[in-house]
């Protein structure tokens, strides 16, 4: 689904995102996670954006991530299932001595926020 041209999952998680825009910051994705802890990912020109609801006592957290901070992206499979390196749909974020995974839905997805990264940290 999309609108106004942003690819996303769901209306509510890209609200979302819209709500704690910086100034000039453009919006290029969210996609809805699966698996336990992590509810979304999102990505602007500026940063990437999880949300991680893996807290104790029903808390949640926004996390933002300059790509200046990234310092690598993966995708994390079993192995290739018929050579589609892009099939698993897992994204490992490093992030110094922090990593940040989320599952996303489907490989279309996986490659778009793979390679998104990968285009703001060589830049």
């Amino acid at each position: 689904m999309a609108r106004d041209g942003i690819p996303h999952d769901k209306s509510g998680q890209l609200k979302q995102i819209e709500s704690g825009l910086l100034p000039g910051e453009q919006i290029i994705a969210v996609y809805d996670a699966v698996g336990a802890g992590t509810g979304f990912i999102g990505l602007t020109d500026k940063r990437v954006i999880i949300q991680d609801k893996s807290f104790v006592g029903k808390r949640m957290a926004i996390t933002s991530i300059p790509y200046s901070k990234i310092s690598s992206v993966s995708v994390v499979s079993n192995k290739s299932i018929a050579g589609s390196f892009f099939s698993s749909g897992l994204i490992a974020i490093h992030v110094g001595q922090e990593l940040y995974e989320v599952e996303l839905r489907g490989e279309e997805k996986t490659h778009h926020v793979h390679n998104s990264i990968m285009y703001h940290i060589s830049l």
